[in-house]
């Protein structure tokens, strides 16, 4: 049967509408799989893509014998494949495929419980940061030695061990204690709960199933890094698909930090001769010092003095790694020597390769070092060495794509209009960004824009505040613009997401908004954000102000959002390392780095931001960018040509009267 034949048949039993951009999609995905050429694919909120994509890899795979991978960025949309669209495609085409598709959901080693670290390990022993008696105590004393013993017990009754099932959650710091890395762990041949092993349980699943969707972070250690965590595949799906570049960057991304330092060389104390742990001890103690010394900010010349202590702290972490014998065949002591193997190589290998990053010219560099500094709530802040590549185009190209045919989709990938940025950044074709060092032969592919079923120029409208002043530095708004804010919200009675370019910004205006305002304010902060999303969309007269992850995550259909503000155009900061090393390396090579990094990642907020208005197609109301550089800059219309093609004033009468139309129409029809 035809991929589109498919496609009607679980459409129909869903008690969907055929929409062209979906049966558009679902066809040049079969076709991709066919054929080995890369697709993108941008497809409008409202098309279904997840099943555009999931019905031909579906097809596909029972076809063929082989899995298909389905990678996305966030949690939310794993769930949602997994527990609705996969299951409900499967009983939509029982009686149709040759048999039931099998699915599974795969994550990384870290997200399960470990066995052996509960049992034999440095769970019910020394863990890294609490004395032994605080954890196990009759009455624990502290916070999380109640929560390993929750998690001990929980370890007796579930079934899956993996970490989203446990309801409450517990902190990052508890559950390092009950749980491994895929390089700490000690192996299942040597494991005494290797067949009992939740992460291994997990592997087996998901080397049976036909569809196996993961993140793109387990994506890119499968990819390049030397640990085959997926089952092998030749077709891949990345959802998501603008996420990808940043999330294979942090996984590519090195850190020397005084914790992670600190947890490195007590683990190595229980391993390693008393010699090789004072001398790591007055390696990070040096090194420690001087990073609390140190200017923040990218680092473009490494001076001596850090030089000799970064040399200092590799060649001990190296000797006290040499000193680990991992080959003993304890399953006492076995998880905390490969622990401390781990931790001890992490730090030798960053540290040989932060000193590595320096040896070539700055033009020629592949890697950007810099130092953070922030505040935690801890005394003194924190403290990070990072070092992070310039570019992951040619680790993609060569490690990704050069393996398997990919499709990459999202709402968002053209940029400017064009797919060109994304796919370099991708390393799918050439240009500035994509000379890394790598591989430069580009793979064959195409991008296809499906549209969207909406009609954006009668349903939205882009307003462009132009008489306001240029935004200042200082990142909070002038009273111009907090006039214009009051104003447009007055005029919608509520209903706004309020989108920041800083948190600062933020707080600041939903400060002022609470004094002027009638109607509720919100803002990210204070409760947690899928709280505060969740009052938003309960109550319309309510506004949420937030910054990053609400330009992203936020799905509120209906009356609750008729307005989206954005306070200025979202460039990165021009403090920003990791970009404006980026930006500078294009310049050098004869590009543009302002409008290749710098307006790029604007143009992709601003539509991931626009993005928040229309969710079905029955939504109406206004994006207002009250930035207006967006109507006067040379690089506007290349912004513009990003969002959706909403209808676009400047005229802030004519706005605040449809706000005002819309929020009576919304009135009227709520009273019905």
């Amino acid at each position: 049967m035809e991929v589109t034949d498919l496609l009607a048949t679980v459409v129909a039993a869903l008690g969907g509408a055929t929409r062209d951009g979906q049966i558009q999609m679902a066809e040049a995905v079969a076709r991709a799989f066919t054929t080995g050429e890369h697709l993108a694919v941008q497809a409008g909120t409202g098309t279904g893509k997840s099943l555009a994509y999931l019905v031909p890899a579906v097809a596909r795979s029972l076809s063929d014998n082989r899995p298909v991978i389905v990678s996305t960025a966030t949690i939310a949309l794993q769930r949602q494949l997994v527990d609705r669209d996969l299951p409900r495609l499967a009983d939509a085409l029982a009686g149709t495929l040759p048999r039931r598709p099998a699915f599974a959901l795969l994550k990384g080693r870290g997200n399960y419980l470990c066995l052996n670290k509960i049992h034999n390990g440095s769970a019910a022993t020394e863990p890294d940061d609490v004395p032994q008696e605080e954890l196990f105590s009759p009455v624990a004393a502290s916070a999380m030695g109640r929560d390993v013993q929750r998690l001990t017990q929980w370890s007796d009754t579930t079934d899956t061990g993996d970490r989203d099932e446990l309801k409450p959650g517990v902190p990052d710091r508890s559950w390092a204690q009950v749980s491994v890395s895929s390089r700490e762990c000690i192996g299942v041949s040597r494991c005494p709960f290797g067949t009992d092993c939740f992460s291994e349980r997990a592997r087996e699943r998901a080397g049976q199933a036909d569809v196996v969707v993961t993140n793109h972070a387990l994506l890119a250690i499968d990819a390049i890094g030397d640990l085959n965590v997926l089952p092998e595949h030749d077709l891949l799906v990345v959802d998501e698909a603008h996420e990808l570049v940043d999330r294979v960057t942090s996984v590519a991304t090195g850190e020397l930090s005084p914790t992670a330092l600190g947890v490195a060389h007590r683990r190595a104390a229980r391993v390693v001769p008393p010699e090789l742990a004072q001398r790591l001890e007055a390696a990070i103690a040096t090194f420690t010092s001087a990073l609390f010394d140190a200017r923040p900010g990218r680092i473009d010349v490494l001076d001596e003095e850090l030089a000799n202590y970064l040399t200092v702290l590799r060649d001990s972490a190296h000797a006290a790694r040499s000193a680990v014998d991992t080959s003993r065949n304890d399953p006492k002591t076995a998880t905390a020597r490969s622990e401390a193997a781990t931790a001890l190589s992490d730090v030798a290998d960053t540290a040989a390769r932060i000193l590595d990053s320096f040896v070539p010219a700055i033009p020629d560099r592949t890697d950007v070092v810099w130092l953070e500094q922030y505040e935690d709530g801890r005394s003194g802040g924190r403290t990070i060495l990072r070092v992070a590549p310039l570019s992951v185009s040619g680790l993609l190209r060569t490690r990704l794509f050069g393996h398997a045919t990919a499709v990459l989709t999202s709402a968002t990938l053209t940029i400017g209009g064009s797919f060109d940025a994304m796919a370099a950044a991708w390393g799918l074709s050439g240009g500035a960004d994509a000379s890394d060092g790598q591989e430069p032969k580009a793979p064959r592919w195409r991008g296809l824009d499906v549209g969207s079923p909406f009609d954006h120029a009668k349903a939205g409208i882009l307003y462009v505040a132009a008489h306001l002043p240029p935004p200042g530095r200082d990142g909070t708004g002038s009273a111009e613009q907090l006039d214009e804010i009051t104003a447009l919200i007055e005029a919608a009675d509520g209903r706004t997401l309020g989108l920041f370019s800083s948190m600062r910004a933020a707080k600041a205006a939903a400060e002022v908004m609470r004094e002027r305002l009638d109607t509720p304010v919100l803002c990210q902060g204070d409760d947690t954000t899928s709280a505060l999303v969740a009052q938003f969309a309960e109550d319309e007269q309510t506004s949420l102000f937030g910054t990053l992850s609400l330009w992203q995550g936020v799905d509120v259909p209906g009356p609750s959002l008729s307005l989206v503000l954005i306070d200025r155009i979202p460039f990165p900061r021009p403090d920003d390392p990791l970009l404006t090393a980026r930006q500078r390396r294009i310049a050098a090579r004869g590009g543009n780095g302002f409008m290749a990094v710098a307006a790029s990642h604007a143009a992709l907020l601003l539509a991931q931001g626009a993005g928040r208005l229309l969710r079905r197609v029955e939504d109406r109301g206004v994006v207002a960018v009250l930035d207006s550089r967006m109507a006067t800059a040379r690089y506007s219309g290349y912004l513009r040509a990003s969002l959706p093609p909403f209808w676009a004033t400047t005229d802030s009468t004519r706005v605040r009267a449809a706000l005002r139309r819309l929020r009576g129409a919304e009135d009227t029809a709520a009273a019905r």
